[in-house]
């Protein structure tokens, strides 16, 4: 990646230490992990013994206490990472941690940040429901109260981390009648009675992703469990969604960016018609729009980072760096697996990975689709 001014010599060298550690103990395991369907909890400790977990919570929680950055450059090198896209951190360490940080209660936090910070406790966030996806508002999956605890009936898909969470920060209503303003928070420990987790979905990518159905029928957990207010979760929701789609943005960026570089050379290397790929003027035109288009995006990304380091990031401005990093990361990565021709589709080479990985990246995190209706809201 070029020279980018956001960042400091400390996080340089985070970087340095991060990109040596999926190189060292993702990339050469991926295979095998993808045929199992999840990561093992070793690489999770392995990750937090590093300092490679939620960077921003604070020391009296076991973190560094760093700033969100550090945060940002872990998600491009796990999207730089061949097979990074499987690697589930960005939950327990961009969003959860957050979550709780933000609108946690002492006693929730003291209990759940200090094992996010050393992997021995991995999070789910549960919003996506069989027939709910986008609209937040809808979802189906009930907290009733009843006494001093809530029970909970419902259920979820789509789950990351779904296979190996310890908690799920579940998004539920506590009031139906009342839309957004009946949305709540709650923290459901899986190893709950009534608490079930379905099959491991197969996916087109991100193979070793654990992506999971949960099943919620009469789960008790205690009143405790409530993150922040009741009928106050759709607010929270609305306001640490712009934290995920950066976080989603960078790295598909990151994995943007590495399809370029394997393209390069690649491109250098591959002889046709008597001289090298990289000779035709037609590679050389697709490679200088790539890395025109990575310039402007790392600018715009940067700027977005800026902001959200200083708490300013809008939720347009979020949605605007999601849906132009996802669409034209994409695009660039289809442009990059042409030049291997059939080479490209197969298995073993690594852009064949990046192009089924990222392709989710417009879908999650809301997709482009309802990036344009936020932007739009603001024209």
């Amino acid at each position: 990646m070029h020279d980018r001014a956001i960042y400091t010599s400390d996080h340089e060298l985070f970087r340095q230490s991060a990109r040596r550690f999926f190189r060292e103990e993702l990339e050469p395991n991926i295979d095998q992990w993808e045929k199992a369907g999840q990561l093992p909890r070793e690489f999770w400790l392995k990750a937090g013994e590093k300092g490679f977990h939620c960077c921003g919570v604070p020391e009296e929680y076991g973190g560094p206490g760093a700033d969100f950055l550090y945060n940002m450059v872990l998600s491009e090198e796990v999207g730089y990472a061949i097979g990074g896209a499987s690697v589930g951190f960005s939950v327990s360490s961009d969003i959860v941690s957050y979550y709780l940080l933000h609108g946690g209660s002492e006693a929730q936090k003291q209990r759940w940040l200090p094992s996010l910070v050393s992997g021995e406790a991995i999070a789910a966030i549960g919003m996506t429901e069989p027939g709910c996806g986008s609209d937040l508002k809808a979802v189906k999956t009930t907290a009733v109260r009843d006494g001093d605890q809530y029970v909970i009936n419902g259920q979820k898909t789509f789950i990351t981390n779904g296979q190996n969470c310890d908690f799920v920060l579940l998004v539920c209503s506590t009031d139906p009648a009342a839309g957004a303003k009946g949305i709540s928070l709650i923290i459901i420990e899986t190893d709950r009675d009534g608490f079930s987790r379905g099959r491991n979905l197969d996916k087109i990518g991100q193979k070793a992703a654990d992506t999971s159905e949960m099943f919620f029928s009469d789960v008790r957990v205690p009143v405790e469990n409530l993150l922040g207010k009741e009928g106050g979760g759709f607010g929270v929701l609305m306001n640490e969604l712009p934290r995920e789609r950066i976080t989603i943005a960078c790295r598909a960026f990151a994995e943007a960016q590495r399809a370029y570089e394997l393209t390069l050379d690649y491109v250098k290397e591959r002889k046709a018609f008597g001289k090298s790929i990289f000779d035709f003027q037609n590679t050389q035109f697709s490679l200088a729009e790539m890395k025109t288009s990575l310039a402007v995006g790392w600018a715009y990304l940067d700027q977005c980072l800026m902001r959200i380091n200083n708490g300013r990031l809008t939720p347009e401005e979020g949605a605007m760096a999601k849906l132009w990093t996802t669409e034209t990361g994409n695009r660039m990565i289809d442009d990059c697996l042409q030049f291997f021709g059939g080479y490209g589709y197969m298995s073993e080479y690594p852009i064949s990975r990046l192009y089924a990985d990222s392709r989710v990246r417009r879908i999650y995190g809301g997709s482009s689709e309802i990036m344009k209706l936020v932007i739009s809201r603001t024209v």
